[in-house]
C-alpha cells in the first residue's frame, strides 16, 4: 500500500505532513490543491512527520490536505531530444507550456514521443552488457547520440535480440537484454535516473590532464582549466560573470553545453533564451543551441526549485558523459542554490552555520562538484564534465561562507575585480588574486610540456611575476608622483600595462580577437616577454609612456589580424624595429 498522509503544518514552501507509513528520505509525494497536485520532495523525517520542500507556490494550502508519498525519488527522462530544450528545474519543457506565467501544478513530458529517430545499432545479439554500455546510436541534431543499458540495472546481461536498423519512437523497444537469472528485460530509448545519486556508468574516474582550451587568454595562458576539471567565478554584480560564462559556452572545447540559471534574474534568463538560437558556435559554424540545454530557473520561482535545478543539469550532463563527450556545465548563479538551501535549513530550525547557512553547506557544494571530472567508461572510451559555476558574494565580499566553501573545493579561482571592471578592463578578471591548482599536477605539467612548450609553466610563472612587480610600481607612483620615482619604475609599470592589454583584455566582440587558439597565445606570449627582458633607454618618463602605447597599439592591432597574415607580420615587424632602436642594438 502506498503511503499517504496530511497536511499539519505550513511555513512557506515548507510543509510538515504527517504520514500513515514509511517514507524515505529525498522521496517524492503529490499534495492536492484546488484540483491540481503540487510536487515536493522529503527533506527531513521525525518520527512520523515528514518536513517536505515544495516545488511549486503553497499559497492557498490547507492543513488537513491529503498527501500521497510514490515511492520514487526525483528523477529526470533521459532519451533522445534534450538538446536544444529549455527545461525548468523539474524537467518540464518549457516550450510547451500554456501562457506566459507558468501554472500551478502544470507538468508536461520532457522528451517528444511521436518523433522518430534513425536507430543504428552498435551492439550484437549474444554480446554480454552492463549498465551504460552502448546498445545502438541516433543522431541528435548533428550529434551522436548513444543508447545505453539503463544505469539503474546491476550486474551483467546477455542480448537476447536487438533492433536493425530503421525508424524508431522513444518508446519503442530497441534491445531484450536477459539477466544471469535468464529474465527478460525490454530497453527502449528512454530511461529515468535520480537526480541526487551519481550516474555510474564508467570503470574509474581519474585525475584530470588535459588542457581545455576557452580561447581566452587570461584563462587559458595564466590560469588554464583542464577537461573534467572544477572552477568557479565570485565577483561583485556587473562585473560580467554571465557574459564571461556566454563567451565560456560559446567558445570552450567542449562538445555539449549545459546551463542551469539557477536562481538569475529573469531578465538574464530571457537573455540566454533569445540569444543562444542566433549565437554562431564559433568551432563548428553551426547554431550554439544546438549543442546547448537550458535548465531556467529563476529568482522569482520558489526556492526549493533552485536546488532541484543545479541536480537536474548535473544529471543531464552526466548521461552524456557516459557516450564518451566533453560537456561544460555551467551554473549562474550557486549563490542563490546557497540561500535556498539556507531558507529551509532556518525554516527547519537547524543549527545555523555563518551568516546562517547550514553547518554542512561545505559538504553539499563539495559533494556536487565532485560529480564532474574526467572518466574512463567501461568500453575504454572517455567522457569528461567541466564545471565552473559563479557566485555572487553580497557586496563583492570573498570571504562570505560561500565562496570560501567553494573555493575549498574548486581547482580553478577567478576572481572578478570590480576595480578592473570599472576601468573597462574585460574579462575583468584579477590576474593575481586568481589562480589554477592544475598547474602543480605532474600530469598537467607532462601534458602542457609535450603539447604547448617545455617552458609554458615556468612562463606563466614569469609573467604573473611581471603583473605582480607592475601593480607595486604603479602604486609608489600613485604614492609619490610620476616625477617622484626613478624612470625604471615606469617601466616597470608600463610592462605589466603591455601583459594586461595584450594578454588580459580581449575584446568579445571582434571575431578574431574573441577566440585565440593555444598556439596563438604561446606565440604572443613568447613575443611579449621578449618586450619584458628587453634592456631598455630612456630619459624621461614622458618618453617611457608615449613609448608604450604606441608599442601597445601595435600589439593590440596584431590580436584583431588573423594570425601571421600579412597584416600581421607587417605589425610584427614594426615592433621588432621599435624593440631594436630603443635598446639601442
Amino acid at each position: 500500500m502506498p503511503t499517504k498522509g496530511k497536511v499539519k503544518g505550513i511555513i512557506a514552501n515548507l510543509v510538515i505532513v504527517e504520514a500513515d507509513g514509511p517514507v524515505a528520505q529525498n522521496e517524492i509525494c503529490m499534495i492536492g490543491m484546488d484540483g491540481t497536485e503540487l510536487m515536493a520532495e522529503v527533506i527531513k523525517i521525525q518520527n512520523n512527520r515528514a518536513f517536505v520542500q515544495v516545488f511549486e507556490s503553497t499559497r492557498g494550502l490547507k492543513v488537513g490536505t491529503e498527501v500521497d508519498f510514490t515511492g520514487s525519488m526525483l528523477e529526470v527522462t533521459l532519451g533522445p531530444g534534450i538538446l536544444s530544450r529549455n527545461y525548468d528545474g523539474l524537467q518540464n519543457d518549457l516550450d510547451r507550456l500554456e501562457g506566459v506565467f507558468l501554472k500551478k501544478g502544470e507538468r508536461n513530458f520532457p522528451l517528444d514521443e511521436n518523433a522518430e529517430w534513425k536507430y543504428k545499432p552498435l551492439a550484437l545479439k549474444g554480446e554480454e552488457v552492463v549498465a551504460g554500455s552502448w546498445l545502438g546510436e541516433v543522431t541528435e541534431n548533428w550529434m551522436p547520440h548513444k543508447i545505453m543499458v539503463p544505469f539503474k540495472f546491476s550486474g551483467t546481461y546477455t542480448i537476447k535480440w536487438m533492433a536493425p536498423s530503421g525508424d524508431y519512437k522513444i518508446n519503442e523497444v530497441i534491445a531484450i537484454l536477459a539477466d544471469s537469472k535468464g529474465n527478460e528485460h525490454k530497453v527502449t530509448m528512454v530511461q529515468k535516473w535520480p537526480v541526487k545519486l551519481p550516474v555510474k556508468a564508467y570503470r574509474n574516474k581519474v585525475r584530470p590532464f588535459r588542457i581545455m582550451e576557452t580561447g581566452i587568454r587570461v584563462i587559458d595562458t595564466l590560469n588554464p582549466m583542464t577537461e573534467g576539471g572544477t572552477g568557479f567565478i565570485p565577483g561583485p554584480f556587473g562585473c560580467g560573470k554571465t557574459v564571461l560564462q556566454h563567451a565560456l559556452s560559446r567558445q570552450a572545447e567542449a562538445d555539449m553545453v549545459v546551463i542551469a540559471a539557477c536562481g538569475e534574474r529573469a531578465n538574464e534568463v530571457v537573455e540566454i533564451f533569445t540569444e543562444f538560437p542566433e549565437l554562431i558556435d564559433a568551432r563548428t559554424g553551426r547554431k550554439l543551441i544546438e549543442r546547448t540545454t537550458i535548465i531556467a530557473n529563476t529568482s522569482s520561482m520558489p526556492v526549493a526549485a533552485r536546488e532541484a535545478s543545479v541536480y537536474t543539469a548535473m544529471t543531464i550532463a552526466e548521461y552524456y558523459r557516459s557516450m564518451g563527450l566533453k560537456i561544460l556545465l555551467l551554473a549562474d548563479s550557486t549563490s542563490r542554490w546557497a540561500q535556498a538551501l539556507r531558507e529551509m535549513s532556518n525554516r527547519m530550525e537547524e543549527l545555523p552555520g555563518p551568516d546562517a547557512f547550514p553547518m554542512d553547506l561545505p559538504a553539499i557544494i563539495s559533494n556536487y562538484y565532485s560529480r564532474a571530472g574526467y572518466v574512463i567508461l567501461n568500453n575504454g572510451n572517455s567522457g569528461s564534465i567541466t564545471f565552473i559555476g559563479t557566485v555572487s558574494p553580497a557586496g563583492g565580499n570573498l570571504k562570505e561562507p560561500v565562496t570560501e566553501s567553494t573555493k575549498k573545493t574548486a581547482r580553478c579561482f577567478y576572481a572578478l575585480s570590480q576595480q578592473r571592471s570599472d576601468s573597462k578592463r574585460y574579462p575583468a578578471i584579477d590576474p593575481i588574486d586568481s589562480y589554477s591548482k592544475y598547474l602543480e599536477y605532474d600530469e598537467v605539467k607532462e601534458y602542457i610540456s609535450a603539447n604547448i612548450s617545455p617552458d609554458w609553466v615556468d612562463d606563466v610563472i614569469k609573467t604573473r611575476d611581471v603583473l605582480l612587480k607592475g601593480r607595486e610600481a604603479q602604486e609608489q607612483i600613485n604614492i609619490l608622483g610620476d616625477d617622484g620615482v626613478p624612470v625604471d619604475y615606469h617601466v616597470r609599470f608600463w610592462k605589466s600595462e603591455v601583459v594586461d592589454f595584450i594578454v588580459l583584455q580581449q575584446d568579445g566582440f571582434d571575431v578574431v580577437d574573441r577566440l585565440t587558439p593555444i598556439a596563438r597565445q604561446k606565440f604572443m606570449l613568447d613575443k611579449i616577454l621578449g618586450v619584458i627582458d628587453t634592456e631598455m633607454k630612456f630619459e624621461s618618463f614622458d618618453q617611457v609612456a608615449s613609448w608604450f602605447k604606441k608599442l601597445i597599439n601595435l600589439f593590440k592591432q596584431m590580436n584583431y589580424s588573423s594570425f601571421k597574415s600579412d597584416e600581421f607580420n607587417n605589425y610584427l615587424k614594426e615592433i621588432d624595429q621599435m624593440l631594436t632602436e630603443i635598446s639601442g642594438r
